[in-house]
């Protein structure tokens, strides 16, 4: 009967570990990018993804997000949606 309650437990331990490979092949401007398409911004094609130390705190992370047509400053907190801001052409980044 032990045996059996042990491999219970184990069961959904290995399809949890099966399962997170997945999220290894993404990338950071990829998870961003699902993020900002979820609410309701445009991002065709993640092209990178750069912290920016400035803007960033504890619990609250800023980066700029630049896609194959726009460029976006989005700011995380754990769980709350992301604020995002849309950066103009021609302006400078970071400031």
């Amino acid at each position: 009967m032990t045996r059996f309650i042990g491999s219970v437990f184990a069961v959904p331990f290995v399809i949890g570990v099966v399962g997170s490979t997945a999220w290894a092949d993404q990338t950071l401007q990829d998870l961003l990018a699902v993020q900002l398409r979820a609410q309701g911004y445009a991002c065709d094609k993640p092209l990178k993804a750069e912290r920016d130390d400035k803007l960033s705190k504890p619990d609250n992370e800023a980066w700029t997000l630049t896609c194959s047509n726009a460029t976006y400053r989005v700011s995380r907190v754990p769980d709350l949606a992301a604020k995002v801001e849309k950066v103009e052409e021609g302006k400078e980044q970071g400031k």
